[in-house]
Parts: structure tokens; C-alpha cells; sequence
């Protein structure tokens, strides 16, 4: 699934596919160093803390990739154990990027989600300190098993993807999440599972993965998988409670706020204290020892990860010295460490890197020898972490700000456009040793600095340098695996072989400045951003980001509209320009057979001061049943622009920019409202009900459940509260005694699927019971038996038929209870393939004078998608008299 995007707009609608969308819209090397980025970010990447950790790493060269299927799979706690604790290099791999899940805070959906998804687990790696890697797999929703997941994602295509990642890291140990057998119970977890131990074995397989497409063979030396959930059959536990003193924190505590960042998804935590025992078994091992698995002190026993290994791999007597140099120079900066002035530490540390560069290059004129890929990762990753000491030692700073947070992608045809955007690059000395700046430049891939001449600046103590430059933009920033779009379930943009940091960083503006320290140069890179001060959250940096010059786009990717009735609608495009001059953008809307708009072109001219504007265009006629196209066209100085964005921003995430033609589709159905209707609703998560209603044209009002207690009902017919509400929505659970009152007095209460707070006393009139493994039926076209083809419920006022079964998308009903009240109607039965059929996807009970409605059947994935007999299916679940009380709404 895609979305149809606005730009401008963070509101994101779905689309069925990929292909739909656009035709409705329209009418290999491995590295193990990471840039340095701007100081800001946990405590433990600034300042001292930050310092103090590296030095202590320095010499740790072990590589660790642990694998699971989704965002949120990942143990948190062991990671943050590994990389802060234990220094070594950890790397996380999730097959998907969350796109089939759900949203507790936004509407996004889909892709959409993905890219929250993908966000949040990029904020939680830079707080536990972890890299992050994800294969091409996309996140088709819930699944029951191995083989049913293995029908949407080709097996060799994924696990190729997997020793990809395995050939690029390198690790010398490989840890599963979960088992790979039904006990998973996802099926992306168990399939996780299965494809870590296939690739484990085939890493090094170069006739089943050869060279050219997978990168060089690489042979992981042992295989655990977490015991987390079964300690019993751990072979080794490790307390991720540990306190470190120079964090001023523990482990978990550092896990528990990375784990927090998957906010999309509530998984909110408590940063507890004490002793907290995590655990790993043994399941495979290449190392010489020791046998028993329940030996092992560590996971690295019997695998040399240690510093003196590294000249044992070269026979070249230069880099044999510099190497044991290099440690000398290391151990002399981790005794010169004061936190209070780290200014000792910069020279042996600049010695270190200049003793490791040319160990480095003796090492690769060594004649006869290949390049050693276990050599060149230690190497690398130790010349990393030299670079980032020295720059924090030496107290370096460096900052990249513009004026304005987008400027426009050139194109050939508008060379005459001033199209550049001014970056200004400040690089700060706080230390106290000199500082030379030999260059500064805004070098990302796809962007190109405006030739400059070159810079040589040295920066005293307590003084700054400041270099102003152009960046022109020949790419728009955009999430780089969108591009080309996705077929079926996985993307087709190849995964390389660096991490999801590294892939951003490629498709970002950023800035390099080029220092010279203590003799030895390293570059700082940094994101070039938009600076302001918000009254509320106080200093903001806002990544800039290049985009089309004009863009446009509807309000919503789809919409519904009555069938065969007179239409007379407003339709909103929005048209934004990047330029950082007025341009006079001239729009026109392109309409199905059977619709006519009041102006066949709308102009505007948009300034720096002005740069967005949203265009009302009313058309009217009437329209037939189908999935019809609608369009919009921007045209400016002679060229024309189909294409709009949306920005998705959220506090926890950077900001993203997603792109979609500038359209949309209109669902027009044939469906009858419910006389007299008036609604209320209460949003729910992901929720598209309430403007699915409006587009139904029915009377319909939204509620703020905290303010249910003083509200006025008896104006309404019937209230809806939306999806998983009871969880997300602030007051409603306080309050539900009015909504339940309301259906006592003769109102009509309908309620979307919640989870585990169904069940709470007080939520539902009668009880239900839900299964630990929430019964759900995943499969969108299962059958569907209808146990009372004549209520009034399935009848009125639209007749429910199995046409209206047409068409869903990726599930049919999720929680569903497994056992409910006597005093609940059952409405429909459904089942996957092999499963006992379930007769509570629709429920309705009496109580008082009215009605309570529960459903669990998916609407909040049919409505965004316009399916017809979703539509249907809601006004038949509002239709009710109006309470005795209730004045007649005006339609």
C-alpha cells in the first residue's frame, strides 16, 4: 500500500497499491566507521560521558547482529548492554519496517507507517548505540505462520538480503530473537527466526550467493537465539541492570528509554533500577571453545576479538609497529582522561589515528596478500572512534544552518531560476588547543556545492570560524527505499551494503568541515538545518530538505461519494513553492465524466512570505458507481507539476517527506443513509470514519471524550467510538457511564475493536473474553457466513450482499472475542483457512432502551481505502430511531 500525499500537510490517506495510486492520482563496501554528527542527542554521545565511553572501547573490535522481523521486535536491553556496556559494535536487522501495523499517534498507515516506524527505530538506536539494518520485506500484516508469510515474501529474495547484511556487518556473532517455530506466533517472527540460521549457514556459501550480487563471503563464528521468554533452556545470563557510573545510569535504564521512542506503537516503559537478568542460549558455534555451551562466560569465549590479534594478520613489520604503537598511544590517552579537561587526551589520541592510518596503508601494500576484511573492520572502526575522541577532547563543534527548511530540486529547463540555497558552516573551538579548518563544504550524494575557493582558517580557543556556501539540489530527499516503488510485498530499492544511518545520511543536505588536529585531519559531518526558537519546546533544528519547485496535491488520496445522487462538493488543492522568489502558479482540476467544476483554473502567485495556498474548487453533477479518477495540474514559467508531498513530523522522529502524484481517486457507492441521522464520534487510532461519514454525507459531529460528562447528548442518533479509543483517548474510559447511558435512553452506541481493555468491568454492558493470542481473521478475502441474513442490522438500510465482501484489504476482523455474554447477538461467522470459524466479528446487544454495537471487523483499513461495502456496512451500523428526545437534524 502507498499514500496519497498533500504538501504541506502531515494528513496522509491510503491507497490500494502502488499501481492504483498512481494511475487514480494522475489522470558493495562495507565500512564500520559512522560520520560525526553534531553534538546533541543523549548524554551519552556529548561531552565527557561520551568521551570517557569511547576510550574505554578503544581496542574492542567484536561485532554482534541480532535479527527479529518489525520495529519494536528488537531487544533493547541487550543491545544497550553490548554497545554501551560492553563496547562492542551492534547491530540490530529487522526484515520490515512496521508498515502492516498500527498507529496510536497519527493516521498513517501503510508506508506512511513505515516511515514513522523506520524513524523511531533510528531514534532508539542513537540512544542504546546500536546500528540499524532492515531487508527489503514489507510489513504485510498480522500473519499466523511461517508458510503463510513465505506465500507474500520470496524466500531466496529475503534471506539473500539477509547474508547481504551479514557479509556487509561482519559479525562475529549472530543472535535471533525469536526461535523460527510456532511457538513465534507471528509469522514474520518465526520466518525471522528461520532465515537468521539459514543465513548463519550460508554466509559463506558463494555458489548459492556469489560475490557480484552479495558482497565477500563472510563465515559468523556462533549462533544464539534470546531465552528471554524461557530462561530455563538459557545457556548464559547477563544482568542488564548493570550500573555504569560514568553514564550515571544503568543498562536497562538506557534500553528502556530507547524502547520508549516506538511510540507509535505505546510501547512507553519504565526505566527501572536494579538487578534485571536477560538471557541467550546456544544454538550453533564455529569456535574452537569451549564445547559445552553452558561454559561460556561471554559470547565471545573462544573467539579472539582482542587487540594484540591485529598484527598476527599482517607480516608487514611497518604496520606490526605501528600497530603496538597505536595501543600505547590508546592506553596513554585513557590514563590522561580528566572530565573535567580532557584537553591531555588529544595528542596521544591524534598520535593513535595517525598510527593507525599508516598501519592501515602498510598493511594494504602488503605484496602478495589480499585485503583482510576482519583487519580492515577493526582498523576502521577504532580510526572512527579516534576521529569522534579527538573532536570531542579538542571540544569541536560544528553547525550548518539555512534560512529556510526546503529549497527546489534544479532541472534542466530552469537553469535561470535561483534555485541555490545559502548554507552558513560555523565551526567552534570550545577546547583548549588550536584548531585548523582546511575545508568546509555541503558534500551530500545528489547535491552539489557552488564552487568555492578553498578555506584555511585557524580557530583559537574560545573563537569560531564561519564559512558561507551554496548547495544546489539535482534530487529531492526522500525516503530512499521508496525509490523505485515497491512490487507486491517488498521493495525493490537494493539494500547496499552500509546501515539505515548511512543510506540517510547519503539522501540528506548535510555539511562537512575538514580539521586539522594536533596534525591529524578528520572530518565532522553534520545535517544542514533550519534553526528557530519555539515559545514552547525553545531551540528547534528542522533537517532542510530538497523538493520539487512546485508542488500540489488534493486534500485526500480518496474519497467517498454517493452514486447516482446530486454531488455538490468543495474539493481542496494545495500548491507550495520551494522558491525563495515569487512565482505566479496557475492550476486547473481534471474531473470524471459526470462532474463539472465552477472554474476550469484557478491562479495564484506564491512569495517567500506566502509560499503555500489551498484552492477551493466546487463541483457538481452526478457520478455512477466505480473507482473514478480525479486529478490537479500545477503550471509555472512553462512547466507543468503533477506531483505533491507531505511532511510526516513527530516530536521523537526526524521530519520526512513523502511523495505521490497529485490526485486522487473518488469511491463512488451506491448506499442509503439512515433517516434522520444525526452522529457523534469519537475519534479512535488510524481512524477514517468520521470523514468518511461526512463524505457520505451524513450529519455527523466530533466528540472530545474528556468532555462527555457535561456534553449534551440527546441530539444524537447514535455515537460512534473508534478503534483501540479506549486505550488512546484521553477521559474516555472516565466517562464511558454517559455513552452507556445514552444507549440506555434509546440512543445507539457503536464501538470499534479495543484489546485487552475490553475486558476491564465497566467498558462493555455484558462481558467478553479475549484468547491471549487475540483471534483474528488475517486473510482479507475469507468467507464470510452471515447468521442472520434478515436482521435489521444486515438489512437496513442497505441489504448486506456478498458483493459487499469484495475488495478488502489485508485483514477481515482482528480481536476478536473468543467468547462473549448471552445477552450479545452474534451477526457473522469468519475464519482463516484451517481455524474454527469465529462468530464475534459483529456483535449487538440491548440495553435500556437502545443499542450497543461492537465490531471488529477492519474498517479502519476498508474506509481510507474506499471500499464500497465498508461504506455500506457503517450506515447500517448508525441506523436507529432517534431517541424520544432527539430534534430532527436539518439535512
Amino acid at each position: 500500500m502507498i499514500r496519497a500525499v498533500i504538501p504541506g500537510s502531515t494528513r496522509v490517506r491510503n491507497c490500494i497499491s502502488a499501481a492504483a495510486c498512481i494511475a487514480a492520482l494522475v489522470a558493495g563496501t562495507s565500512t564500520v566507521s559512522r560520520p560525526l554528527l553534531a553534538q546533541s542527542g543523549p548524554a551519552a554521545e556529548r561531552g565527557a560521558p561520551a568521551l570517557g565511553s569511547i576510550l574505554q572501547g578503544l581496542g574492542t573490535t567484536g561485532r554482534v547482529l541480532t535479527i527479529a522481523a518489525h520495529p519494536d521486535d528488537e531487544d533493547t536491553q541487550f543491545i544497550a548492554w553490548l554497545t554501551r556496556g560492553r563496547h562492542v559494535e551492534t547491530a540490530y536487522l529487522s526484515l520490515t519496517r512496521g508498515d502492516g501495523g498500527q498507529n496510536l499517534i497519527g493516521n498513517e498507515l501503510g508506508e506512511a507507517l513505515g516511515v514513522i516506524r523506520t524513524q523511531e527505530l533510528l531514534s532508539a538506536r542513537r540512544i542504546d548505540g546500536g546500528r540499524q539494518y532492515f531487508s527489503r520485506a514489507y510489513d504485510f500484516g498480522f500473519s499466523k505462520n511461517a508458510e503463510e508469510t513465505l506465500q507474500h515474501w520470496p524466500r531466496d529474495t529475503i534471506l539473500g538480503d539477509v547474508v547481504r547484511v551479514v557479509r556487509a556487518f561482519r559479525p562475529h556473532v549472530m543472535v535471533a530473537f525469536f526461535s523460527g517455530t510456532p511457538r513465534d506466533g507471528h509469522g514474520h517472527h518465526q520466518v525471522s527466526g528461520m532465515l537468521a540460521r539459514e543465513a548463519y549457514d550460508a554466509a559463506a556459501d558463494t555458489a548459492r550467493f556469489p560475490v557480484s550480487g552479495y558482497g565477500v563471503p563472510w563465515t559468523p563464528l556462533k549462533f544464539y537465539r534470546s531465552a528471554r521468554q524461557n530462561p530455563a533452556v538459557a545457556s548464559m545470563r547477563m544482568n542488564v541492570g548493570e550500573y555504569d557510573a560514568l553514564l550515571g545510569r544503568s543498562y536497562f535504564e538506557i534500553a528502556a528509554e530507547s524502547r520508549s521512542q516506538h511510540k507509535s506503537q505505546g510501547f512507553g516503559v519504565l526505566q527501572r533500577k536494579g538487578v534485571i537478568m536477560d538471557a541467550i542460549t546456544r544454538e550453533a558455534s564455529r569456535a574452537p571453545a569451549p564445547t559445552n555451551a553452558s561454559d561460556e562466560k561471554s559470547i565471545f569465549d573462544g573467539i579472539d576479538t582482542t587487540w594484540a590479534r591485529l598484527k598476527l594478520r599482517t607480516s608487514n613489520r611497518g604496520a606490526q609497529f605501528a600497530l603496538d604503537s597505536a595501543g600505547a598511544a590508546m592506553r596513554e590517552a585513557r590514563l590522561a582522561f580528566r572530565a573535567e579537561d580532557p584537553t591531555f587526551t588529544v595528542e596521544p589520541l591524534a598520535r593513535a589515528l595517525r598510527l593507525m592510518r599508516a598501519a592501515r596503508d602498510d598493511a594494504a601494500l602488503a605484496p602478495g596478500r589480499p585485503v583482510d576484511a576482519e583487519m580492515q573492520d577493526a582498523m576502521y572502526l577504532t580510526m572512527s572512534r579516534l576521529e569522534r575522541a579527538i573532536a570531542l577532547a579538542a571540544g569541536v563543534a560544528v553547525e550548518a544552518t539555512a534560512p529556510r527548511r526546503v529549497f527546489p530540486v534544479r532541472e534542466s529547463k530552469k537553469q535561470g531560476v535561483n534555485d541555490s540555497l545559502p548554507v552558513q558552516i560555523v565551526v567552534f573551538n570550545r577546547g583548549r588547543v588550536p584548531v585548523m579548518l582546511l575545508d568546509a563544504r555541503v558534500d551530500p550524494i545528489g547535491l552539489r556545492s557552488v564552487e568555492a575557493d578553498p578555506v584555511s582558517m585557524l580557530i583559537a580557543p574560545d573563537s569560531a570560524a564561519t564559512v558561507n556556501r551554496y548547495a544546489i539540489a539535482y534530487r529531492q530527499t526522500t525516503p530512499w527505499w521508496q525509490e523505485p516503488q515497491r512490487t507486491g510485498d517488498w521493495f525493490l530499492a537494493p539494500i547496499g551494503s552500509v546501515d539505515e544511518a548511512q543510506h540517510e545520511a547519503a539522501s540528506a543536505v548535510n555539511a562537512r568541515a575538514r580539521l586539522s588536529l594536533a596534525g591529524v585531519a578528520i572530518d565532522v559531518v553534520v545535517p544542514v538545518v533550519n534553526r528557530f526558537a519555539d515559545p514552547v519546546k525553545g531551540d528547534q533544528q528542522v533537517p532542510v530538505a530538497a523538493v520539487p519547485g512546485i508542488t500540489i496535491g488534493l486534500e485526500n488520496g480518496i474519497e467517498y461519494m454517493r452514486a447516482d445522487v446530486p454531488v455538490d462538493r468543495e474539493f481542496q488543492v494545495r500548491i507550495l513553492s520551494a522558491y525563495p522568489d515569487s512565482a505566479k502558479v496557475d492550476v486547473t482540476i481534471q474531473l470524471p465524466d459526470g462532474l463539472r467544476p465552477d472554474s476550469v483554473q484557478i491562479s495564484r502567485t506564491l512569495t517567500p512570505e506566502s509560499p503555500g495556498a489551498t484552492l477551493q474548487f466546487r463541483v457538481r453533477g452526478t457520478v455512477p458507481p466505480g473507482r473514478l479518477k480525479m486529478g490537479a495540474v500545477a503550471h509555472h514559467v512553462g512547466a507543468s507539476s503533477v506531483y505533491g508531498y507531505a511532511t510526516i513530523a513527530y516530536d521523537h522522529i526526524t521530519p520526512q517527506r513523502m511523495y505521490a502524484p497529485s490526485g486522487m481517486w473518488l469511491s463512488s457507492v451506491r448506499v442509503k443513509l439512515p433517516p434522520r441521522a444525526h452522529v457523534g464520534y469519537i475519534q479512535g487510532v488510524g481512524d477514517a470514519g468520521f470523514a468518511a461519514l461526512r463524505e457520505l454525507d451524513v450529519v455527523v459531529e466530533k466528540l472530545d471524550a474528556a468532555q462527555l460528562a457535561t456534553m449534551d447528548l440527546s441530539r444524537f442518533t447514535s455515537i460512534i467510538v473508534g478503534p483501540r479509543a479506549y486505550e488512546a483517548t484521553k477521559g474516555l474510559v472516565e466517562n464511558n457511564g454517559r455513552l452507556l447511558d445514552f444507549a440506555k435512553r434509546g440512543g445507539t452506541l457503536v464501538v470499534q475493536y479495543g484489546q485487552f481493555e475490553m475486558m476491564r468491568p465497566g467498558i462493555m454492558p455484558y462481558p467478553i473474553q479475549l484468547s491471549r493470542t487475540a483471534e483474528r481473521v488475517t486473510m482479507e478475502n475469507a468467507p464470510v457466513q452471515v447468521l442472520a441474513p434478515d436482521a435489521v442490522l444486515l438489512t437496513t438500510p442497505n441489504r448486506i450482499a456478498p458483493a459487499d465482501w469484495d475488495g478488502w484489504v489485508q485483514e477481515r476482523a482482528l480481536y476478536m472475542p473468543s467468547t462473549v455474554a448471552p445477552e450479545y447477538r452474534q451477526f457473522l461467522s469468519m475464519n482463516d483457512p484451517a481455524e474454527p470459524p469465529n462468530r464475534n466479528g459483529l456483535l449487538q446487544a440491548s440495553i435500556g432502551k437502545g443499542k450497543y454495537v461492537y465490531v471488529t471487523l477492519a474498517l479502519f483499513r476498508q474506509l481510507p481505502n474506499g471500499v464500497p461495502g465498508a461504506a455500506r456496512m457503517l450506515m447500517n451500523l448508525i441506523m436507529a430511531p432517534p431517541p424520544a428526545s432527539a430534534t430532527p437534524p436539518k439535512l
